[in-house]
């Protein structure tokens, strides 16, 4: 399973993407050398140190000769992985521009001899997925000089062999990584994140029934009530920044475990509140805490389903996200007319998340390749006593400048050089806004038109509840088609495969706005009729932000982490500022030419589906960053159909 080109492939993709840090042997290189200068033993282990030190260079230059092929050639490795191999490893890497004199065979012939001799390569470049290179890891400079080793002892020599020290998991059928743990563990680590997403999205609308009740409590006007809503979306702007990257050097369950703590606690803040910056604040810092689980989850459903069941496992989480916003508001609106008051509406997520937290703790176990070695070779040295014994992830040093680039800068100008992120971005973030406007929609619609009671009011949601699981179901059951041809093109994902459901998603939402404008504005209309114009507006909401996702997936891989950060924060921002004016658009200009000015403006997106699915690899092709394996693929093949091609003629 020859994975070394792969490996090759999305390092020469990352290096394309920032070149600095590839021209020169990777910097942590010098710690080495500086350790050994000060160490007073330096002369006897001259000849290891020697030794290793051309071994490594032996290994260097297989690497530099395997990323000087063609892209075409270093593409074909894509068609002999699983899914399920990611990158791992950091070699010395030090790219060239001479052009490739040997066959390709041969030289894959010689990093394959390489990765005989050590076969802990392959096996991380396979299993063991150390952080991802375009978020976490190791400064480009060391901060702070050699420390003294203390007691007036020498430092001692460096370890022989260090790579034989490194912890590996044991094959693919290793118990302890995530892919391979029985489907009962996977459900109920399922089930529990589900459960904190579903409190997070509950929380976020749940608000907006009892707004009526705090600007009655506490004198505010129906702007600043809806600043509730507002600003909790808002906090899954900026949440992703701080809870990606702690995943991925403390792992999933420890970000899980404090965040769902610290939602019920804001949750809390919120319903004791005595004032209204008080509940602002906390709804804020409460949605900065509940975006961990929407950012964590389908992380976590990487860690453990293969491509053949992570799209299920995504659309439920999808659906999950979806219905959570939906259902609050008319189980909103009965707590805020009970006895309960309104601030039952923030105990109930807050008492949600402490279930969560509690849950996490006993029942979810660690998912993350890289973190769960790091326990394995702790386990290791206390057993053996070799303190030698370490995981490749414990190498890694936090760089908050370095962070702070990658978590923030590149998704920026990810979203605003590449055309793809940009627009379907632009497209994923206007539906997002919609669905929170939806809740001053609906509320005018059944609450002022048609005279409901607070809770009576929300049940029309059903509508849109009910489009969403229609379209859950349409996914998982054409979700077995996409997996064979996933298998034919031998793994290799095409993005524009995703597009055809999202275009019948954007008629179909477009058509709900103009039917819940057009029968929704007037109380001579029966409430059954804008009601059934949610199946449409659910159905293509659930559809497009799907497929739009999973295409930004498949279309940019190791960079999909930045791309989808720059996703998130967009329709966050929109998420956050619809609310602010719907209620300014439909007092003045009613409901039915609101909704067809929203429907104007979908109907603008319409054409997007169809140009990706029909442009979309063209687009790639010129894009910096995309990997495009399966146009590397494709290329691949002509060139050999047509070198088959010219011997058949030779031989006539």
């Amino acid at each position: 399973m020859p994975l070394n080109l792969e490996d090759v492939d999305v390092l020469s993709a990352e290096r394309d993407a920032e070149p600095d840090r590839f021209r020169s042997v990777d910097p942590s290189d010098h710690f080495p050398e500086t350790y050994e200068r000060v160490h007073e033993n330096t002369r006897p282990n001259t000849r290891t140190n020697t030794r290793t030190t051309s071994h490594l260079s032996r290994a260097d230059e297989k690497l530099e000769e395997v990323e000087r092929l063609p892209t075409a050639h270093r593409a074909s490795s894509y068609a002999s992985t699983s899914s399920r191999s990611t990158v791992t490893r950091r070699p010395s890497f030090r790219p060239q521009n001479s052009a490739m004199t040997a066959k390709s065979e041969n030289l894959e012939a010689k990093f394959m001899n390489y990765l005989e001799r050590h076969p802990t390569a392959i096996q991380r470049m396979q299993d063991h997925r150390l952080q991802h290179y375009a978020t976490v890891g190791s400064g480009k400079a060391a901060s702070k000089p050699l420390p003294d080793f203390g007691g007036n002892k020498p430092y001692p020599p460096l370890l022989p062999e260090r790579e034989e020290y490194v912890v590996e998991f044991s094959g693919h059928d290793d118990s302890r990584h995530a892919q391979n743990w029985p489907l009962k563990k996977k459900i109920r680590v399922s089930a529990v994140l589900l459960w904190g997403s579903l409190a997070a999205t509950f929380a976020s609308s749940i608000f907006s029934a009892a707004s009526s009740e705090v600007m009655r409590e506490f004198h505010i006007g129906s702007e600043v009530a809806t600043l509730g809503t507002s600003l909790f979306v808002l906090g899954y702007a900026f949440g992703p920044i701080i809870w990606a990257p702690m995943s991925e050097l403390y792992g999933r369950k420890l970000p899980v475990v404090i965040a769902s703590f610290g939602f019920g606690l804001f949750q809390i803040a919120v319903a004791v509140a005595k004032d209204t910056q008080q509940i602002m604040i906390c709804r804020f810092f409460g949605g900065l805490f509940g975006s961990c689980l929407l950012a964590i989850t389908p992380a976590v459903f990487a860690d453990m389903f293969d491509n053949r069941y992570r799209g299920l496992g995504i659309a439920m989480f999808g659906a999950i996200i979806m219905n959570g916003p939906f259902m609050a508001p008319f189980i909103g609106g009965f707590i805020t007319k009970s006895y309960l008051g309104w601030r039952w509406t923030c105990y109930i997520p807050a008492f949600m998340a402490f279930a969560c937290c509690i849950l996490a703790v006993f029942f979810v176990e660690e998912s993350y390749g890289p973190v769960i070695l790091v326990s394995k070779a702790s386990e290791l040295r206390r057993l053996t006593r070799n303190w030698g014994i370490h995981a490749k992830q414990e190498e890694v040093e936090v760089d908050l400048k370095e962070l702070a680039v990658k978590n923030i800068s590149r998704p920026m100008r990810i979203l605003f050089t590449e055309p793809i992120v940009l627009f379907v971005t632009l497209y994923m973030s206007f539906m997002y806004g919609l669905l929170y406007l939806s809740l001053t929609a609906f509320g005018i619609v059944f609450g002022e038109i048609h005279g409901f009671s607070l809770g009576v009011a929300g049940l029309p949601y059903f509508g849109m509840v009910i489009g969403v699981c229609i379209a859950s179901l349409l996914l998982i059951l054409t979700n077995a088609g996409y997996v064979r041809k996933l298998q034919a093109n031998n793994n290799i994902p095409v993005p524009e495969w995703r597009m055809p459901p999202a275009m019948l998603g954007g008629i179909c939402f477009t058509i709900g706005l103009f039917w819940f404008g057009w029968t929704g504005y007037t109380k001579s209309i029966p409430w059954i009729v804008p009601t059934l114009a949610g199946l449409f507006l659910g159905f293509g909401l659930f559809i497009v932000f799907l497929q739009g996702l999973n295409y930004i997936v498949d279309a940019y891989l190791m960079f999909s982490a930045s791309a989808v950060a720059a996703n998130t924060f967009m329709r966050s921002i929109f998420g956050a500022v619809f609310p602010l004016f719907a209620r300014y658009m439909f007092d003045g200009i009613g409901i039915n030419w609101g909704m067809t000015f929203l429907g104007c403006l979908s109907a603008l997106f319409i054409p997007l589906p169809f140009l990706f699915y029909f442009y979309g690899k063209r687009i790639r092709s010129k894009s910096k960053i995309a990997p495009a394996p399966d146009i590397a693929a494709e290329q691949k093949r002509d060139l050999e159909s047509g070198s088959g091609s010219d011997d058949l003629e030779k031989k006539d």
